[in-house]
């Protein structure tokens, strides 16, 4: 089976989230392709991990003084800030294990996903490495790039990309954020209980020594991904069924002050 690849224009959290629970749920169902997909946010909005609770780590103040939008995502781990498309470019995947032609574990499909991104990654020039076992700073970090997880991705001992996967049954959703650049004040102002935000990240503007475009890094990704793993990435957009159950997602859930406060079971 061809993948899809999705490149959607920015959007809001609320939005961002509903696309990617969708094509989670349509491609379990059998009813959406595996996909690949590249986006950024409009606005810039800090994002949650699922049963992350909204506190004093992420300063909401902050959020609603910078015109940051808050969103639970539906995966777990850490905050993350993300940026626009000139800092930041998020990518997803949804497939099954049998997609991947992997076992079901969920480190195996982590593994699968990182040699892809480091692939395309160094395509651009960077000297990023897959990192085989996780380290953190703490037993969890309110802030996603405080800790690495097993096979995320380093440059120069500095996370660059940081995920987050959930499954259902062998469905997964894979998304995470891939930094072109980094706005240290904004950072440091949103989370206020992380000593030092950038001390355990980089960008690709400091690897490469210039910032890449949004299209420029989605384009080698797509690449890779097709490269590393022999698939046919066949550029597409969200089905009329896709674009109502997003809607439907927006307002039942992502869109909801309730669900950002405390998730309830989907």
């Amino acid at each position: 089976m061809n993948w899809r690849l999705l490149i959607t224009e920015p959007c809001d959290g609320a939005t961002n989230m509903a696309i990617d629970e969708t094509l989670w749920r349509g491609r379990h169902a059998g009813t959406s392709p595996p996909t690949v997909r590249f986006f950024a946010w409009d606005p810039p909005t800090v994002s949650i991990g699922y049963g992350q609770p909204l506190d004093r780590h992420v300063d909401v103040d902050a959020c609603r003084r910078f015109g940051v939008g808050l969103v639970r995502r539906p995966t777990g781990g850490s905050a993350i800030y993300h940026d626009g498309p000139e800092r930041e470019l998020t990518y997803c995947v949804t497939a099954t294990a049998d997609d991947l032609g992997v076992g079901a574990d969920l480190l195996e499909t982590y593994r699968w996903i990182a040699r892809a991104l480091v692939r395309g990654i160094n395509a651009l020039g960077a000297n990023a490495e897959m990192v085989p076992t996780g380290r953190g700073l703490g037993p969890d970090p309110a802030f996603c790039f405080a800790r690495t997880g097993a096979f995320e991705i380093e440059v120069g001992g500095r996370k660059l990309v940081g995920s987050a996967q959930r499954r259902l049954g062998t469905s997964f959703l894979q998304h995470g954020a891939v930094l072109l650049g980094a706005d240290a004040a904004r950072l440091r102002a949103l989370f206020p209980t992380t000593r030092d935000p950038l001390a355990t990240l980089t960008t690709l503007e400091a690897a490469l020594g210039s910032r890449p475009t949004f299209d420029a890094v989605a384009d080698a990704l797509a690449r890779a991904f097709e490269d590393e793993h022999g698939l046919t990435l066949e550029p597409g957009g969200l089905t009329a069924d896709e674009s109502a159950r997003v809607e439907t997602l927006v307002a039942e859930r992502y869109g909801r002050e309730t669900f950002l406060a405390a998730p309830a079971h989907p």
